[in-house]
């Protein structure tokens, strides 16, 4: 399903630092492999290499311009400014209810004319005066009351029709008056807002057309390795590409515009080539990151005079993913081969960096959304599962069974949700992804394990899941056999 796992086994090199920046014709040749040493004493803790991804998304975001796009465009993606109404809301005063505008004491005179929504007002009513109105129509001037169908009566047969009231008037009753909402120039939502139908009809309501967003950040794919086909059923050595599938619409739903998957294969120079000239903002390979024969990506890296800001990460699965700084708002996120590997490599380095470049809110997430990568792990064991205990914490819920953890790292396991508890899922070794295809989160299991009723962090998945709902993947029992997989 994806690389061999040979080729994740080891963190690569770290602290190769800045190397004099360069564009050769031919790519670096490899390395001694004596200078390739796993150095994952060197490899940074899990929720120290989250905060730097997003520090970096942060940093590059700076200059990155919002733009304009029309309100059918900007479903799910935060506010780049603040909304401001561009006009008062109402903007005239208009009738609550559908029955008679009237002026001042009654019974008052019926005059023949009726005020239709969308229609130019009637013309002013004298003291004593009425006429029919409808919902959203426009109060004609003059008018100090709207009185409800329900609550008048109308008569005699013969002569002038008279509206008499059947309950007390109180002036200014059933009139939306202008401005009741909002006036010109309010605040109406922060930057950061996520714009969820409400909030388009708001802005369509306010007087907008197009409103402004952080662009979506531009990323690539380049998928590594010679064994991978395309196409067609595994056979003498080759499996299937698992990750060029998944990776695409996984950034697409992180808010990314993926120009391209490319498969490159294990050619050096192609991977050289590809990295160097992409006009993506993030660039995310998949393999090579460990230090294998055939390993290019920390090569490349150095020839094309990165920066390397994580290279290796105290996690499992995934522990040899790296992130670099390329150039100025360029970045590089190397995603270990195995698959399951690969999407913990997502979930630690991408989605914060993405999210940062995006400046989506910090707010509190609802089920199916993840926290700030630095918000501590909720403390209180009263809290409701699965839910922040206070705004800007991220999702949490206690365990219905314990997890196996490494004595050392941190662990990404997949979970659904069951009677307010989370229970691990079986299939979640470094290259399966059978357990993630019917999760519903990602639990974070601390270095040491988690004993059942212990609450730990969820990281959720950009899709919608359906929590408490049964699931055809067996659950793990409370010491899966899985759970001494650490790759």
């Amino acid at each position: 399903m994806g690389r061999r796992a040979g080729r994740t086994g080891r963190a690569g090199r770290t602290g190769r630092g800045r190397m004099t920046p360069g564009q050769p014709a031919t790519p670096p040749a490899p390395a001694p492999a004596s200078e390739r040493g796993h150095g994952h004493h060197r490899a940074t803790p899990w929720p120290e290499a989250r905060a730097l991804a997003a520090r970096a998304g942060a940093g590059a975001a700076a200059d990155r311009p919002p733009v304009r796009v029309p309100l059918g465009q900007a479903l799910g993606r935060p506010l780049a400014e603040p909304l401001r109404a561009l006009t008062d809301l109402p903007s005239f005063d208009s009738s609550a209810m559908d029955g008679w505008a009237v002026a001042g004491p009654g019974p008052w005179t019926v005059r023949e004319e009726s005020v239709l929504a969308g229609h130019s007002g009637a013309a002013a009513l004298a003291s004593g005066e009425a006429v029919r109105i409808a919902t959203g129509a426009r109060v004609p001037a003059g008018a100090t009351a709207v009185v409800r169908t329900e609550h008048s009566r109308t008569g005699p047969v013969a002569g002038p029709v008279l509206l008499h009231p059947l309950r007390e008037v109180v002036p200014g009753q059933d009139i939306r008056p202008r401005g009741q909402e909002c006036r010109t120039g309010e605040e109406l939502l922060p930057a950061g807002s996520l714009v969820g139908p409400a909030v388009l009809g708001l802005a369509a309501a306010a007087g907008y057309d197009e409103i402004a967003v952080p662009a979506r950040p531009r990323v690539e794919v380049l998928v590594l390795g010679d064994e991978l086909l395309t196409a067609g059923l595994p056979h003498e050595g080759l499996i299937r590409d698992a990750l060029g599938p998944m990776l695409g619409p996984w950034l697409t739903a992180l808010g990314a515009e993926v120009l391209a998957t490319r498969r490159i294969g294990d050619d050096a120079e192609a991977l050289y080539e590809a990295v160097t000239t992409s006009a993506a903002e993030l660039v995310v390979t998949t393999g090579g990151t460990a230090a294998g024969p055939v390993d290019h990506v920390h090569r490349v890296l150095d020839k094309a005079g990165a920066t390397l800001l994580v290279d290796g990460v105290k996690v499992r699965p995934g522990h040899p993913m790296l992130l670099a700084r390329l150039d100025a708002g360029r970045h590089l996120v190397g995603l270990p081969g195995n698959p399951l590997a690969a999407v913990s490599g997502l979930l630690t380095l991408a989605a914060p960096l993405l999210a940062a470049l995006t400046t989506r809110p910090s707010a509190p997430t609802p089920p199916g959304g993840t926290a700030p990568p630095s918000a501590p792990t909720p403390p209180a064991e009263t809290a409701p599962p699965s839910a922040p205990t206070a705004p800007g914490e991220p999702l949490a819920a206690p365990l219905r069974d314990g997890v196996q953890g490494h004595p050392h790292d941190t662990r990404l396991v997949p979970v659904v949700h069951r009677d307010g508890l989370v229970v691990p899922l079986h299939y979640n070794g470094p290259a399966m992804l059978r357990g993630i295809a019917a999760a519903d989160a990602m639990a974070v299991v601390p270095p040491g394990g988690a004993e059942p009723g212990r609450r730990v962090e969820l990281l959720a998945l950009p899709w919608p899941t359906e929590p408490q709902a049964a699931t055809a993947t067996p659950v793990s029992p409370p010491a899966p056999a899985q759970g001494a997989c650490f790759t």
